[in-house]
């Protein structure tokens, strides 16, 4: 059985796309498209289950049609609307050398300074100019953090932690 610890969130399953099983998947990370990869995970119902892809088209940069394999009429794509799309962190990492921020989520982030544990990254909010890490501490408080290159000494995919330069002061408000 595949655990959530194995695989990171990459999309939502949208609505089908015509007659045949096609879906529409809105996505945060193509890696599925620079990895090779034969299938993709959806949650359904809390479980794991991985389907295999037979084709797909880029419809934006945001949205892919997608055509499952054995997914053949518009009442099986239709049930899986709504699912959330995984990918394997373990295929990610073997298929690429950079690290997607969709992938970081999960990780625990350090600070390089005291290097004490702020906390572990939850989520990405890319709705502003600034990308931020959204990082709920070990206290069960939600901080944001700039998701800054700069700011980063070390990404750790193994340990699945982030050595970052966290400016004075940003962890106090």
């Amino acid at each position: 059985m595949i655990r959530k610890e194995e695989v990171y969130k990459i999309g939502r399953i949208g609505k089908p796309h015509g007659v045949h099983g096609e879906l529409q998947m809105q996505f945060s990370d193509d890696v599925f498209d620079a990895v090779d990869a034969d299938y993709l995970l959806l949650d359904i119902d809390g479980i794991l289950v991985p389907f295999f892809m037979e084709e797909y088209r880029f419809r934006s940069d945001e949205v892919v049609l997608m055509k499952f394999c054995d997914v053949d009429t518009e009442a099986q794509a239709r049930e899986l609307t709504g699912s959330e799309v995984y990918f394997p962190r373990k295929l990610a990492e073997e298929g690429t050398a950079d690290v997607s921020w969709a992938q970081v989520v999960g990780y625990t982030l350090v600070d390089k300074a005291t290097g004490k544990t702020v906390g572990r990254i939850v989520s990405i909010d890319e709705t502003t100019i600034n990308t931020l890490l959204e990082v709920m501490t070990p206290e069960d408080e939600e901080r944001l953090i700039p998701a800054s290159t700069d700011l980063i000494v070390k990404i750790d995919a193994e340990k699945q932690t982030i050595a970052m330069r966290i400016p004075a002061g940003l962890l106090d408000l």
